[in-house]
């Protein structure tokens, strides 16, 4: 695992378990931190940043800099699709395709990295893990978009993917020892609590017994999930 020595970096950060550990330990090898979330008009955002503010609050790392948030709506093109529509959300027993969200990275790049380049911030990290099944988390597309990001804007920019070789559970064991209870990983959020039942709530869920680490996240179901090595 390789994290950036760089003077200043800005993380794609969502509130979920990935992108909370790498913040904080990007905060230890980086001068400043810049943690930015960029809003699209999914259904559980407003969940995702009230616990995104919590948690960095709760660490208060100084080299962490206040959350910037960037607008890029994304409902005039997905329709109805479930991200914005919350019904068919993918359950705790889907398949992790099941939860593609089409352009993803793509489109959280596109403004950082103007954001990037307007406050002269040399790269952007995100926490796409091992196995993860999109064309968008390749490192083939995270060097290309650096380059094209580079030759548009005029400034070196490039993409940084520290996580891309550990598995979920193993990132848990890295940031056992932060709040993790207080990320927020759900895509059927029922009020301010995980939901329990859906695809990416099962997913925290293995993780952590993977990780034999406690899971202290409030959970308003908790379904049986069959051997976690094994889904």
């Amino acid at each position: 695992m390789s994290l950036s020595n760089g003077n200043k970096v800005a993380v794609l950060v969502s509130g979920g378990l990935d992108s909370c550990v790498l913040a904080v330990h990007l905060a230890a090898r980086a001068r400043t931190v810049y943690p930015v979330y960029v809003r699209q008009g999914l259904i559980w955002e407003a969940v995702e940043q009230h616990w995104m503010k919590k948690f960095l609050a709760a660490v208060a790392e100084p080299n962490i800099e206040p959350l910037r948030e960037i607008a890029l709506p994304v409902s005039d093109l997905y329709n109805e699709h479930w991200s914005t529509t919350g019904e068919s959300t993918p359950d705790y027993l889907s398949d992790d395709r099941e939860v593609y969200l089409p352009g993803r990275n793509l489109l959280l790049l596109a403004k950082t990295c103007l954001y990037c380049a307007l406050n002269r911030i040399p790269s952007a990290a995100l926490g796409p893990l091992a196995g993860n099944p999109f064309a968008d988390s390749t490192p083939e597309f995270f060097s290309r978009f650096g380059e094209l990001a580079s030759l548009a804007l005029g400034f070196s920019f490039t993409v940084e993917t520290p996580f891309a070789k550990l598995t979920k559970a193993e990132v848990i064991r890295i940031g056992h020892h932060l709040p993790l209870e207080l990320s927020f990983s759900c895509i059927r959020p029922a009020d301010l609590n995980h939901c329990g039942t859906c695809n990416k709530c099962a997913e925290r869920r293995r993780s952590f017994q993977v990780a034999e680490v406690e899971d202290k996240t409030r959970y308003e179901s908790l379904p049986p999930l069959g051997d976690p090595e094994f889904h």
